[in-house]
């Protein structure tokens, strides 16, 4: 998968692909227990390094969920890193694409950023790729990023029931959500008015 990351910046944030030499910094910015409260895919105990080791690792390899690109998510005017998003489960052929295991760091939630990087995904994925559908998987207990989901036009399909396990051993149920090539024009006006109502820091 060839992305032209220059595409990917925005006046607030900007992506780049998540690299080897971004492992330490990503260790420290992730070792929050707000970031991991709904999915529980890492523990913040004795055993983080480990499954953050393997968390990492597992977001480098490009053949991992039938073909991922995991990005960095930095602020544009300092260059720091407040997050990681991926593309997974791309497939060329039906034109689909997941856009997932987004997190950031708390001091950021509810500014401007999240929305500006949806943006920059979503018209990558239907201006750049010509993609006919981008889905957005959120878990069931996360109200909160099912009605920021919501607010930006994706359509909620349904609810995988019992789809497997999270990491703690809790049942999972994930929320699906799409946004196809027919909702672009009207998702990217909404995406465009809420990131110009928005407040930065």
């Amino acid at each position: 998968m060839d992305i032209d990351i220059a595409k990917l910046r925005g006046n607030y944030i900007y992506l780049g692909f998540l690299s080897p030499g971004d492992r330490e910094t990503f260790r420290s910015l992730a070792k929050n227990e707000l970031i991991w409260e709904f999915n529980k895919l890492l523990p913040v105990d004795d055993n983080y390094d480990v499954a953050f080791d393997e968390y990492f690792t597992e977001a480098l390899d490009k053949n991992g969920l039938g073909g991922q690109q995991a990005f960095v998510i930095r602020k544009t005017k300092d260059s720091s890193i407040i997050g990681m998003t991926r593309f997974y489960q791309v497939n060329p052929k039906e034109k689909t694409v997941l856009i997932g295991y987004t997190w950031y760091i708390p001091e950021v939630w509810g500014k401007v950023y999240n929305k500006e990087c949806k943006l920059l995904l979503l018209q990558y994925v239907f201006e750049e790729m010509k993609f006919n559908r981008a889905e957005l998987r959120v878990a069931h207990q996360n109200i909160r990023s099912q009605k920021a989901v919501e607010k930006i036009g994706a359509v909620k399909e349904g609810v995988l029931r019992k789809d497997g396990y999270r990491n703690d051993g809790s049942i999972r149920h994930t929320v699906v959500y799409s946004i196809i090539d027919d909702e672009w024009r009207q998702t990217k006006e909404k995406l465009l008015s809420l990131i110009a109502e928005s407040k930065n820091d």
